[in-house]
């Protein structure tokens, strides 16, 4: 079993949803300070399309995980908060300087304070950049930002593993990818332990599914011991009496997606539509259809939610052909 290849891990969707999704979470756990200074009362909003614009101007090419977050501080007022991810897991000499370039470029655009903030998913262990800069004749440029080092924690796992902000176990997760490259077995392990590690904490059915995504997509594993895996959470979740079986389930159906076993996904499909789980069949769809292609229209939304059982089966078997979301409607 140790001689199979899995397939390469992958940083980016897992960290950017839970980021999206658990933002106050992210910052109370890698940058408790600054967490402590918003106001979460107030509404954060993610602006995805005014960052866009500005990386645009900057012309440095499209980046992983960049995020512009617009919160309330309790001194009063707004602030733009710049928050950068990065999860390449490689060095990068021109990290900071990038931090700088956009930094100075969201402020010039908005003329508000602008933080710029950092995690580190990297592999050196001596690499921790948090500052960039220059002086010239007497005049001083640059910035310092907070930076958080991912394998700082690497000695701390059982007490991310005991530590009840999710991204803790995210960390942990992250962190067990890495310790258990080219090792199956040992990662199924580390796998099942944080699955079941889920369950114990009493969260909600949306949280359950959403942190369960992430790990499944940080910790891959060879199709065997991920179906046995499946298997396990699917008895897991009988036994301890909490009905989310439609989380293996769904991951399950979306395993056989991403290989194109078309015969699994009806499979599932069929059984979803035994058991009445045409809710979420239509859940599943629009996170496949929100990973292709994006924030997802309400209109799409209301379609789905509105389609049978039958019409959510064809939908599903054409979602990796689509190249648009009119294109996926036309084909179905």
């Amino acid at each position: 079993m140790k001689n199979q290849t899995p397939p390469s891990d992958d940083y980016d969707t897992p960290w950017k949803d839970a980021l999206t999704r658990y933002f106050p979470e992210f910052m109370a756990f890698y940058f408790p300070r600054a967490a402590a200074e918003i106001d979460w009362r107030q509404a954060h909003v993610f602006l995805d399309q005014e960052l866009a614009q500005v990386v645009q101007d900057a012309e440095l090419g499209k980046r992983l995980l960049d995020r512009l977050v617009q919160v309330g501080t309790y001194a009063g007022g707004e602030q733009w908060v710049y928050i950068h991810v990065e999860v390449q897991g490689q060095r990068d000499a021109h990290f900071a300087e990038r931090l700088f370039t956009y930094n100075y470029r969201l402020y010039d655009r908005y003329r508000r304070p602008v933080a710029s903030l950092a995690v580190l998913a990297d592999d050196s262990e001596s690499w921790k950049p948090d500052t960039f800069g220059y002086q010239l004749f007497g005049c001083e440029v640059g910035i310092r930002f907070p930076a958080v080092k991912i394998l700082d924690y690497d000695s701390q796992i059982e007490s991310l593993l005991e530590d009840p902000n999710p991204f803790a176990l995210v960390t942990a997760a992250h962190l067990f990818t890495r310790k258990t490259k080219g090792d199956p077995e040992q990662r199924y392990a580390a796998k099942w332990r944080l699955a079941k590690l889920l369950y114990e904490r009493e969260w909600d059915k949306q949280r359950i599914i959403d942190l369960f995504s992430v790990i499944d997509w940080l910790m891959h594993l060879p199709n065997a011991l991920e179906q046995q895996l499946l298997h396990d959470v699917y008895t897991l979740e009988r036994n301890v009496a909490m009905p989310y079986v439609t989380s293996a389930e769904r991951f399950g159906i979306e395993k056989g997606l991403q290989q194109g076993l078309q015969q699994g996904l009806q499979q599932g499909l069929q059984q979803g539509r035994q058991e009445g789980r045409q809710e979420e069949a239509v859940v599943f769809l629009q996170r496949q259809l929100t990973h292709r292609f994006g924030r997802l229209p309400d209109a799409v939304c209301a379609r789905l939610t509105s389609a049978s059982i039958e019409q959510l089966e064809t939908w599903i078997l054409n979602v990796l052909d689509a190249e648009s979301l009119d294109d996926f409607f036309d084909r179905c």
